[in-house]
């Protein structure tokens, strides 16, 4: 995977800022426009819809909100919605979409290339368009734990007080138990779920950088974070924020010969099944895979690229390379309400 120097990837940053400003007059709107119903909410994001629409002429027009919300306003507008394109975060909303009857299947020839099979539906209503991995973290003033290198030994009685974590409820945990689930079945899930609350150093509470501030403040050793939240705190412009990612050690589990792999969530995108630019809509969805689109990702929001060979910004090739579950996510995405079940009964809160 090329690495983005800190020149390479301001100088495709600038370019594309400069890309924006370069159409020539009256160019938005001539091809069209295409109706974006997205859950993410970041500058570089925008920056992506612009520069489709100066390579297009297919104006964006964004709607953004909470998943669910989005979700539910398509079903209530039903026929008439203007919504073309469903963004959002975690596989398990996309799943929900889906079974809502929000989203159309679609075939492509673009996306089916370019998008690996285990990060889009078989079928074709979602597409993965970037990745998450969520993996271990830890305190590398006192080293790396004795015997933890996989998901399964955070349950071991040798943690005990070392974990923090966030709420069970959060879809980035739902997602990774869900994966956890489908490798190891029911029963020995919630033991292992019942071990991890045994080993949590505070109740779950806070976000992913919580858990990270928690570690050199004595309260935990161990944190189960998303990558892209520390290496976004590792470039950022507060010094108590580097000083905190400095801290830090990353550990991607489940890495040993025949393992499964290190679990990657996923934000993606569908065409909803009443667009009415859908031309427009396949076409766009198209371009969030294109090496443009995929740069700015791992640029403006230290993502990994869903595109094999795509640059990633320094800060997250400086956590160093790891192998993927190649769980397909509408697997352990259609796992996650069990998954909370499960860890709900084991006290995870």
């Amino acid at each position: 995977m090329p690495v983005l120097t800190p020149r390479r990837s301001l100088g495709l940053l600038a370019a594309s800022l400069a890309l924006l400003g370069l159409g020539a007059p009256g160019a938005r709107g001539q091809g069209g426009e295409v109706n974006v119903y997205s859950s993410r909410h970041y500058d570089t994001d925008r920056e992506l819809y612009e520069a489709f629409t100066r390579e297009t002429g297919i104006r964006v027009r964004l709607i953004e909100g909470d998943a669910d919300q989005l979700i539910a306003r398509i079903r209530s507008e039903g026929a008439n919605s203007p919504a073309d394109v469903l963004i959002t975060v975690d596989a398990a909303r996309l799943v929900r979409a889906q079974e809502a009857g929000v989203l159309q299947p679609i075939r492509s020839e673009v996306l089916e290339r370019r998008v690996p099979a285990s990060l889009r539906d078989p079928e074709g209503h979602w597409f993965g368009i970037s990745k998450r991995a969520r993996v271990i973290m830890y305190d590398r003033q006192r080293g790396l734990p004795e015997g933890l290198s996989r998901y399964e030994d955070l349950a071991d009685p040798r943690f005990r007080g070392m974990i923090c974590v966030r709420a069970a409820a959060h879809p980035y945990n739902t997602s990774l138990v869900g994966s956890i689930l489908a490798a190891n079945g029911p029963e020995k899930t919630e033991e292992w779920a019942r071990g991890v609350v045994a080993n949590m150093a505070r109740p779950p509470q806070g976000g992913d950088r919580d858990q990270f501030r928690a570690i050199p403040a004595g309260q935990c050793r161990i944190a189960i974070s998303n990558t892209y939240y520390l290496a976004q705190m590792a470039v950022s412009p507060r010094e108590q924020d580097r000083a905190v990612a400095e801290r830090i050690g990353v550990l991607f589990p489940n890495q040993g010969e025949g393992d499964r792999g290190a679990h990657v969530n996923i934000s993606g995108a569908g065409v909803v099944r009443t667009a009415p630019n859908r031309e427009a809509a396949v076409r766009f969805v198209e371009y969030l895979t294109s090496p443009r689109a995929q740069e700015l990702f791992a640029v403006g929001n230290m993502e990994y690229p869903v595109v094999e060979d795509a640059p990633v910004h320094p800060a997250i090739q400086a956590l160093g390379s790891f192998r993927e579950d190649q769980l397909n996510a509408a697997r352990y995405a259609a796992n996650a309400a069990q998954a909370l079940q499960i860890m709900q009964r084991a006290g995870w809160r």
